[in-house]
């Protein structure tokens, strides 16, 4: 009720003086959201799926977003009785957590409660949500946007984190300024080269809980960007510097941090180029030094590895960003055969080759003897001995004809389990991995998809296989059957399989499905940002609307 309460007041204090009830209500507009994942769970100790003690578990939102004129306000209800298996249990119960007004004149723009900002590529500040990891670290406090002169574009925020259904212990403040040069003048406009130049500071205060360590308790960090573009060609770099700030993720190390990140993309017509380059050390932020996991986090480290979308690449070996330190790159080539074109045939075909590695950084102790705090030295250019993962992946794109199109993809990599997932002695896994995704159309309405994949390794659990068909009525009905199978399990006894059967209606901005059978436990990422998934059986209802 408090927060209803003040979600009024703000509304009214700025409302009143400036719009008449008419002019009011003939600017106002209303819309939002509505999401419910409901699952019910049964016990199978064949995957190790548990007892679910309240058999059905839910997670569910509802977004209110209220406009008029220059003004607008929103809130989010959220349930959750109880959190599905996987998220954590620390969302349990049912609240209102994200509450807004804004107001924006102008060149000027204010913010009062909750709001989602991000700083350059975000390796300082990003405060956002990831509803499917269970991420939402927004802010709670003050946003204000301003735009001096034309080009110019000022930011400043203060607040606290989002923690569940609290705040985190940490405030945090900062600025970001970013100029583009061409929009300074019309003289710089008819420049050939685009040129942005972009500077953030954020900090943290958080009292020192523990005397004894003389913890600090004002951590800043800074980082200064460019982003240059001419014709075809894009270069983007963004240099982060944080102050020492010993935590319980990097072991209370009183050692700075850094982080480095470059791209470069070339384009024209057929063709598509892509390379980049990054470096972390020590640059796990968050507005609570004792906190863990995807909690409080302040910053977001862009991967460099790509984000695969389909069944076994993206959930059995997926890439977690290492904060603590990581060197990497990814080079990437695309190109479209014209059609009518010998490879190209009638309706074009396209090819794109990506290449990504991680390897560690080179790190020598140098522990403080007098002050007894954790401390090493790395050299910023060399990479470590410890390789993390790498990626090589060809994917081809063909349509035959009207009705047949299909995707091969192949890859080939290495995953380092011990340090990606942290499960020590599990060792390393060298895996070649294809796909094939073909769909046939039978008409304008009625169409199937079939997907077939495999992991072949000799390491961990062995190879797998998975198979997919879908069918489609546009634009309302889909049905689909999925398989996933450890078919190289060294345990006889653990060769299982993983089957779903899915049924989904579309409807306008509705959408229902039910999916009932098994889930293997994993973990599930996005954005290099990852969360651990429990092995469950049972029926799963999603329902989303938008209005």
């Amino acid at each position: 009720m408090k927060r209803i309460a003040f979600l009024g007041l703000l509304a009214g204090a700025f409302l009143l003086p400036r719009f008449s009830q008419a002019q009011l209500l003939q600017d106002a507009q209303i819309h939002g959201d509505f999401q419910l994942d409901a699952q019910y769970y049964k016990e199978d100790k064949a995957i190790g799926a548990p007892e679910v003690k309240e058999r059905l578990l839910s997670n569910g939102f509802a977004n209110f977003i209220f406009t008029a004129g220059n003004f607008s306000a929103g809130a989010r209800y959220e349930n959750y009785l109880n959190p599905l298996q996987g998220f954590d249990r620390r969302y349990e119960g049912s609240g209102i957590p994200y509450r807004y007004a804004s107001f924006q004149k102008d060149n000027f723009e204010i913010t009062a409660g909750n709001y989602y900002e991000q700083f350059g590529s975000g390796l300082i500040f990003r405060a956002y949500e990831e509803r499917g990891l269970g991420l939402d670290n927004a802010m709670d406090g003050i946003r204000v946007k301003y735009m001096p002169v034309r080009g110019v574009r000022l930011k400043g925020v203060i607040g606290k984190q989002r923690a569940f259904f609290e705040l985190g212990e940490g405030i945090v403040r900062g600025a970001d300024a970013e100029i583009s040069i061409n929009e300074l003048s019309d003289k710089f406009s008819t420049l050939n080269t685009n040129i942005t130049l972009g500077g953030s500071f954020v900090s943290k205060y958080q009292a020192d809980d523990n005397p004894d360590f003389n913890l600090p308790e004002n951590v800043g960090a800074g980082a200064a960007r460019i982003n240059i573009s001419k014709g075809n060609v894009n270069l983007y770099g963004e240099y982060a510097y944080k102050a020492n700030d010993p935590s319980a993720v990097n072991n209370f190390n009183y050692r700075p941090g850094q982080a480095l990140l470059l791209t470069a993309s070339y384009s024209q017509m057929g063709l598509g180029i892509s390379a980049g380059a990054k470096r972390v050390d020590n640059m796990d932020f968050r507005s609570d030094r004792n906190a863990t996991g995807t909690v409080l986090q302040m910053n977001f480290l862009p991967p460099l590895t790509k984000q695969h979308t389909y069944n076994l690449p993206a959930s059995i070996y997926p890439y977690a960003t290492q904060p603590l330190g990581e060197m990497s790159y990814q080079a990437e080539v695309s190109y479209n055969f014209k059609r009518d074109s010998p490879l190209g045939g009638k309706y074009g075909t396209n090819i794109a080759v990506n290449f990504s590695t991680v390897k560690s950084i080179e790190k020598d102790s140098l522990n403080d003897e007098t002050t007894k705090r954790r401390i090493y030295d790395s050299d910023f250019f060399k990479f470590g001995d410890e390789r993390y993962f790498s990626d090589f992946n060809v994917e081809l794109q063909k349509k035959f004809n009207s009705k047949l199109k299909a995707t091969l993809t192949y890859l080939n990599f290495y995953y380092n389990i011990d340090v990606v997932q942290g499960l020590v002695g599990k060792g390393n896994v060298r895996a070649n991995m294809a796909v094939a995704d073909v769909t046939y159309k039978f008409n304008s309405t009625h169409s199937v998809r079939t997907e077939l994949q495999t992991l072949l390794t000799k390491d961990d659990h062995g190879s797998w296989g998975m198979a997919l068909v879908e069918y489609t009525v546009a634009p309302n009905w889909f049905v689909a059957v999925l398989d996933q199978y450890n078919y190289g399990n060294k345990e006889t006894d653990q060769r299982i399989h993983y089957m779903t059967g899915t049924v989904g209606y579309n409807r306008n901005t509705s959408r229902i499905s039910a999916t009932y059978g098994r889930q293997r436990a994993g973990i599930v990422c996005v954005g290099g940002v990852c969360r651990n998934v429990p092995a469950s059986n049972g029926l799963l209802v999603s329902i989303t609307s938008s209005f």
